[in-house]
């Protein structure tokens, strides 16, 4: 009896790091939404055991793929088949899901990006990665601040019948300006509404500046969780925003895919098993005064010796041999 053939994605992000097992079917078996911490190795560790306790008995991992900004990192750590953007990695996903999509709205807790798709590829897309009030740790902040669940966010919001006019260009501003509607008496789920549609005015006048935005329109990331932000973008655009089943891991699942796709070109799978994360990593950094650049090498350490290596540009640190 053959074994069932999986397919790993993983998405190592500043906030969260996401894990799905796919069949090859791309039905998903398993997903994890862990919360990075600071602590990306010790999480991604903890995130791959959960996976490998839950695998069907029988089963194989035949094929990884890594993305997000910390996949060096995950690519070193279980010998990834694929190494891929963000960009590249949503987008997948969103067209193996729903293929007739032609916008993508993701906004995760610390950045968010737009992906333009026109006749089954990217076309265009744009990040910002420099103003918080566009990101979901904007929300918490404020969420906290009006001492409610983030849960319960996007419902209040939804209740709100005169929403408030919440200055939304800056962080900054925009908590000034909601701590006066506070003092000015106005109803706490109408300050949140306008929290929301501050959010989305900031995201399309900077992210979304300039972008031909046609349906269908997928909307994903940690946020897309939130109905009031969901209403606030269909309010603006005048279309309907699809929010997909697995939002909060797209990224991953885009991951696993493009594993999938390496796969059947008839290679084996370089995964070097769930067992290598018992192992101690450890990582190092330095820079390289070889050229002008002075570019920040990272060192990625596996009991003790070096097993990886990346951040160089022209690649001279990155093609040695581990020792």
């Amino acid at each position: 009896m053959s074994k069932l053939e999986l397919y790993l994605g993983l998405d190592v992000g500043s906030v969260s790091i996401n894990l799905v097992l796919l069949n090859k079917d791309y039905r998903v078996l398993e997903k994890l939404y862990l919360r990075t911490q600071g602590k990306p190795i010790e999480v991604l560790k903890e995130g791959l055991e959960k996976l490998y306790e839950s695998m069907p008995a029988g089963s194989n991992v035949s094929g990884a793929g890594v993305t997000g900004s910390g996949r060096e990192l995950a690519a070193a750590m279980v010998n990834a088949d694929v190494v891929k953007n963000e960009i590249t990695a949503h987008g997948m996903a969103v067209l193996q899901y729903i293929p007739n999509a032609q916008t993508i709205l993701e906004i995760g807790g610390q950045d968010s990006k737009i992906i333009l798709l026109r006749n089954g590829v990217v076309a265009d897309f744009a990040m910002n990665t420099v103003c918080a009030a566009g990101t979901g740790s904007f929300l918490d902040r404020q969420a906290a601040r009006l001492n409610i669940p983030i849960q319960e966010f996007g419902s209040l919001a939804l209740k709100s019948k005169s929403p408030t006019r919440i200055a939304g260009r800056c962080a900054v501003f925009a908590e000034s300006d909601m701590i006066h509607k506070q003092q000015m008496g106005c109803r706490r789920e109408d300050i949140i509404k306008g929290l929301c549609e501050a959010l989305v005015r900031n995201y399309l006048n900077n992210v979304g500046k300039g972008k031909e935005i046609l349906p269908q329109i997928v909307f994903q990331g940690g946020v897309a969780a939130n109905e009031g932000i969901k209403k606030s973008f269909e309010e603006a655009l005048g279309h309907p925003v699809i929010v997909p089943e697995h939002y909060d891991v797209m990224g991953a699942l885009g991951a696993a895919i493009l594993a999938h796709r390496e796969m059947m070109r008839g290679e084996a799978t370089k995964f070097c098993g769930f067992h290598s994360i018992k192992g101690s990593f450890a990582t190092n950094t330095f820079s390289c005064s070889g050229c002008p650049n002075l570019c920040e090498i990272v060192e990625f350490y596996l009991d003790g010796k070096v097993k990886a290596r990346w951040g160089d540009r022209c690649g001279n640190w990155s093609r040695k041999e581990s020792v």
